[in-house]
């Protein structure tokens, strides 16, 4: 139980983060850190709380990380460039916000001496194109060079080699996570769930890029939450990085659209477009070392995940 704790958290106004606050804010003092380019918090009930503090403002600026976050006992940085979309459009953005903004937060946590841990988003991108079920020590793969599909992955590779660097040289207690398609209520932004659902509830034209053959393995909000809180509060997980995902959700591109319009029992088309980039074809994760070291398992299942994203999405959409 993580209680009476100063909780710096990057990216705080994002999706994830949201369903993080609203475990922790309770019992804890947050503040968070967003510039509110995508935001999930206002309107959450979260952004009026009496333990929350909201600062505006980049990562990139470092003397402001570094004055915002005096106090903190746990820092969590999810600030990110992110999605497929807005990745291919703005690489050099992406590049820069992910590596530079990474090494503001991690040397403003290093200086303010963070006791307690420091949690790093990476991605299950670092694993490439193909990859079935990977372990956390399983070679990464940067991809060519040049493709802008892969300044995600390697600017959150980078990230995460120099977050494990400040633990190895100078003890800052350090975990990484690699989320493996996180999805669920208050999501924003390209994800393939949140996008099905808004159409299947209005019966529109479901849009499949690429030949809809992709595989992934779809995790619950919620289960993720469970893990990070695991991640923050066990102490054998500092220095480690864990693969957090749902192994048992595996489904095509073109399954999960059929899934969501069986759960919901929509009439919505689905049509296919030509492929927008170079495609991840297979990302199933291993999770045997979060269930090994931290006792975690998924327990949402996909068919209710989309049950209640969408009672989400009816209700406030």
């Amino acid at each position: 139980m993580i209680t009476n704790k100063k909780i710096f958290i990057t990216g705080g106004a994002g999706f994830i983060a949201n369903a993080i606050i609203s475990r922790l804010i309770n019992d804890n003092s947050i503040t968070i850190y967003d510039n509110f380019h995508r935001d999930t918090l206002t309107g959450s009930g979260y952004d009026t709380h009496r333990n929350i503090k909201i600062i505006n403002a980049d990562v990139l600026d470092y003397e402001n990380v570094l004055e915002s976050m005096e106090g903190a006992d746990i820092v969590i940085h999810a600030a990110a460039i992110a999605g497929i979309d807005t990745v291919i459009i703005k690489p050099t953005e992406t590049m820069i916000v992910n590596m530079i903004g990474t090494a503001n937060v991690l040397k403003a946590a290093k200086l303010h001496g963070i006791k307690d841990r420091f949690v790093d988003f990476s991605t299950s991108e670092v694993f490439g194109s193909m990859a079935f079920k990977p372990t956390e020590d399983a070679e990464t793969v940067a991809g060519s060079a040049g493709e802008a599909r892969w300044t995600y992955a390697v600017s959150k590779l980078a990230g995460e080699h120099l977050t494990f660097a400040y633990f190895r040289e100078f003890g800052l207690p350090v975990v990484s996570v690699r989320p493996f398609n996180v999805y669920g209520p208050g999501q924003t932004g390209e994800g393939a769930i949140q996008v099905f659902i808004k159409r299947a509830l209005k019966n529109e034209e479901i849009h499949i890029y690429g030949d809809g053959n992709q595989i992934r393995a779809w995790c619950y909000v919620d289960d993720f939450v469970d893990c990070l809180m695991k991640c923050i509060e066990y102490p054998a997980a500092v220095g480690e990085s864990f693969n957090i995902g749902n192994s048992r959700a595996v489904v095509t591109t073109y399954g999960l659209a059929q899934t969501v319009c069986r759960v919901l029992d929509s009439s919505s088309r689905i049509l296919f477009k030509p492929a927008l980039s170079a495609e991840i074809e297979l990302r199933i994760p291993s999770v045997e070392k979060a269930d090994r070291m931290l006792g975690f398992k998924a327990e949402i299942e996909l068919d209710e995940g989309i049950k209640r994203t969408a009672e989400w999405f009816r209700q406030n959409d």
